[in-house]
């Protein structure tokens, strides 16, 4: 294999001032005779060759491409490749480490937009996630933001339609009000802008093609005077922050609620809780009835409590505790018996069980509803209901959302959920 004595420098830059560089890559600049300048700030530059007086400049104008490699190849002698921040985070080093040897190539990172943006913010950034939609579609922002991280970083592209695309995910996503919208222009240049955006106007028309996003989850003051009558929105749900998915979508909430058929009067029975968005909502529609949430996660009392506030309602009781515990050592003659009841949130033998003591107290007309997701335990639990002299029909539920991308939209599944219905 033969030797390859030229370098490439990849320099990364946070500043247009040729001052701001580090000595020791002054010099390296002032060496170099062939430099390769992204063109969206080649004139920048290019106006650095007014320090040399030592060699002639040539520049290279480069769009990041086929042709930048092609002029690389070319090079019989040292090169700089300017870029910014770090080359090996979402930048160029991933290209020219598959087209180069790393013997040929030696990296001098600067500050990321990254850091930059949120040292400017005053706000840590070490659980913040990282995404790229610069050259790229929107799919992992998509994935990303499902999840609802705290904080969240996007690398957009230099035109302003993944703007527009970020305001359409989080529009479609329910997610608007969920996260401040941070833009973040020039960070570290003399042209530097940093403003919150409020995503129900329109998008300023004076952006800069050299931009990232910040997305911040947001200190909101939930006022239940705002909320509509049926079909919360998912981001008013407080949830596990480790686990920010595990509650009920308001597509197979409004389902289960329909399902339900809650009467005016009564007592509704939570089983699986978790933050409450079933029996909260519930209770929203019927303020009549008692109200009874059981999940055995640790801290999901809290959550339901803070949830009861948003919602402006208040459950007759909260228990952090494993229904198996209450089954099985507690005398439910002293528990209000439930006219309705969820089920969710356990194994299949502990769904069993449920409905083998609660349904005894159950009267004609009340009513069980149990989400599934594992299709295996359908037959049985559909056997237990018709036991006790329930009747029993069965829906799926598969709901579909669109979101957009740069070429247009598609539509994303949501997970498909079995709803079981026995009415005695």
């Amino acid at each position: 294999m033969t030797e390859v004595n030229r370098k490439i420098h990849i320099v990364g830059i946070n500043s247009y001032k040729f001052g701001d560089l580090p000595p020791k890559l002054q010099d390296l600049f002032l060496k170099t005779g062939n430099i390769a300048v992204p063109n969206s700030y080649f004139e920048e530059i290019k106006s650095w060759s007014e320090n040399d007086l030592e060699k002639k400049k040539s520049f290279f104008s480069s769009k990041s491409n086929k042709e930048l490699i092609k002029w690389l190849r070319s090079q019989k002698t040292d090169v700089i490749l300017i870029s910014r921040g770090d080359p090996l985070w979402f930048g160029i080093g991933r290209i020219l480490l598959e087209n180069f040897s790393k013997d040929e190539l030696s990296f001098y990172p600067s500050n990321t937009c990254i850091q930059l943006a949120f040292s400017k913010l005053k706000i840590p950034w070490q659980d913040t996630v990282n995404v790229s939609i610069h050259g790229r579609d929107s799919t992992k922002l998509i994935e990303v933001l499902k999840e609802r991280p705290s904080s969240l970083a996007i690398i957009t592209d230099s035109n302003n339609k993944s703007l527009k695309i970020i305001k359409k995910n989080l529009s479609e996503l329910n997610l608007i009000d969920f996260y401040d919208f941070w833009l973040c222009e020039e960070i570290g240049f003399d042209n530097e802008k940093i403003r919150k955006l409020n995503l129900k106007e329109s998008l300023p028309s004076d952006i800069s093609s050299l931009n990232i996003v910040v997305l911040t989850k947001t200190k909101k003051n939930y006022s239940n005077n705002d909320l509509p009558l049926f079909g919360m929105s998912n981001d008013i749900f407080k949830t596990f922050d480790d686990r920010p998915n595990l509650f009920t979508k308001k597509e197979i909430r409004v389902q289960i609620l329909a399902d339900l058929e809650l009467p005016k009067d009564g007592v509704i029975w939570d089983i699986g809780a978790g933050c409450g968005s079933i029996g909260l909502e519930a209770l929203k529609l019927r303020p009549n009835l008692d109200l009874f949430c059981i999940d055995k996660r640790i801290g999901s009392r809290a959550l339901i409590l803070e949830n009861s506030k948003r919602l402006g309602v208040k459950p007759k009781f909260i228990f952090e505790e494993d229904i198996n515990n209450i089954l099985n050592t507690r005398n439910l003659s002293s528990f209000e018996k439930p006219n309705r009841l969820v089920i969710g949130g356990c194994n299949k033998k502990t769904k069993l069980q449920i409905i083998n003591k609660l349904s005894q107290s159950m009267s004609i007309g009340d009513i069980i509803v149990i989400p599934i997701i594992d299709i295996q335990t359908i037959k049985q639990l559909k056997e237990g209901l018709e036991d006790n002299n329930f009747k029993t029909n069965l829906n799926l539920i598969q709901t579909y959302k669109s979101v957009s991308i740069a070429e247009g939209m598609r539509l994303e599944p949501n997970n498909p959920v079995f709803l079981l219905k026995g009415k005695k």
